[in-house]
């Protein structure tokens, strides 16, 4: 039996239609995020949503600065949110993830620290998810946000299980390692 899943280094979709017909594991669109569709050897394929792709120097520095820091807000949200449509085996809150930003001063800013840190244990989930080995580090992300560097380490990340998927616009169904 075939690995359904090709390594990391393999480009997905190269040349591949709209429906990415033709992929190992893969049996047509299905109708719902996260919906199980049959695939090649009678085993089910999970399908996830195609995060976007983000420069992370322009996450890290640029819009932030453009924005005066109200970008990092909808970044916050937007990468929770794509985690959790990426694969839906997981709980992920954006809003919760949000809320601990702006409210947060309530606990003296532990809310937000304890969010920041599950941040990576989400990343390494979907890595896994994506067929990647895991790589994202929560301590090395408290230690890089200590001197400002935690959102472009964290991009760099999240790009990874992006790039595993070549060519798949954003948005699009793609399938998920088991």
């Amino acid at each position: 039996m075939s690995n359904p899943y090709p390594q990391q280094h393999q480009p997905q979709y190269a040349g591949a239609t709209p429906q990415y017909q033709g992929q190992p594991g893969y049996q047509g669109m299905a109708q719902n995020p996260g919906q199980m569709v049959p695939a090649q050897h009678g085993q089910p394929a999970l399908m996830g949503i195609q995060m976007k792709r983000r420069n992370p120097v322009g996450v890290w520095l640029g819009l932030p600065l453009i924005t005066l820091g109200i970008y990092n807000l909808v970044w916050y949200y937007s990468v929770h949110s794509e985690l959790a449509n990426f694969d839906r085996r997981r709980q992920v809150s954006a809003g919760m993830a949000l809320c601990s930003l702006l409210f947060g001063w309530i606990t003296l800013g532990i809310w937000p620290l304890v969010t920041y840190i599950m941040l990576a244990g989400h990343v390494r989930n979907a890595q896994q998810a994506a067929g990647l080995q895991p790589t994202c580090s929560g301590g090395l992300a408290f230690l890089l946000g200590l001197f400002g560097f935690g959102t472009l380490y964290y991009q760099i990340e999240l790009n990874k299980v992006v790039d595993r998927y070549q060519g798949a616009p954003t948005g699009a169904q793609v399938p998920l390692a088991a």
